[in-house]
């Protein structure tokens, strides 16, 4: 194992200790842990094929899973969108956290939402999108349709911007000019998905 190998399994097993030690020293055991989670950690990691190794992908899902629960209290549901988010991020070469912390931002995670302006998914995609690429019946609540849509546009404005994040999330809302928005997002990405 290298040393980057040996340094994400001591971080996994601190991070393993901080959540489960609590729950252990009050007497729970380690087969007390939702069968459901483990299930779908375990089928999330295998098909994490964004992930630079299962280790990191055990990692980072266990602990943003766990920035999740609140929201999506469902494991499966939660694991998988995670791995989409990640996978789509990795694709758009877009921090997976940043991509979350949009998501927050945007629709509360409600992958049903819909805005004042007809915005619609997790990331908010206006519907004149699919016409522009030429692909009319998409479906943007669809979620990998969404992120993808998402990821691809922010991806763009940041481009655009020649690495500017404030100036692409600002286009990415349609607030150019503006900081209300970024901030927002900034907020978010610190305050629930920045990586410890």
């Amino acid at each position: 194992m290298t040393w980057r190998g040996s340094a994400i399994v001591l971080l996994m097993a601190g991070w393993l200790l901080a959540v489960c030690g609590p729950a252990l020293a009050q007497g729970q055991t380690e087969r007390e842990v939702d069968p459901r989670l483990r299930a779908a950690l375990i089928d999330a990691v295998k098909s994490g094929v964004s992930f630079e190794n299962r280790y990191v992908a055990q990692v980072w899902l266990m602990d943003m899973s766990s920035r999740l629960e609140r929201i999506l209290p469902d494991p499966e549901e939660r694991l998988q969108l995670l791995r989409m988010v990640h996978q789509e991020a990795h694709q758009a070469e877009l921090e997976p956290e940043l991509v979350l912390a949009v998501i927050e931002v945007e629709s509360a995670f409600n992958r049903f939402a819909i805005s004042s302006a007809g915005a619609r998914g997790l990331m908010q995609i206006m519907p004149f999108w699919l016409n522009e690429i030429g692909r009319p019946d998409d479906n943007l609540f669809h979620t990998r349709t969404n992120l993808r849509f998402g990821t691809t546009i922010l991806r763009h404005y940041l481009d655009v911007e020649n690495g500017n994040l404030t100036r692409a999330l600002a286009r990415y809302n349609g607030s150019l000019g503006q900081t209300w928005y970024p901030e927002r997002v900034f907020k978010a990405w610190q305050n629930n998905w920045y990586p410890h």
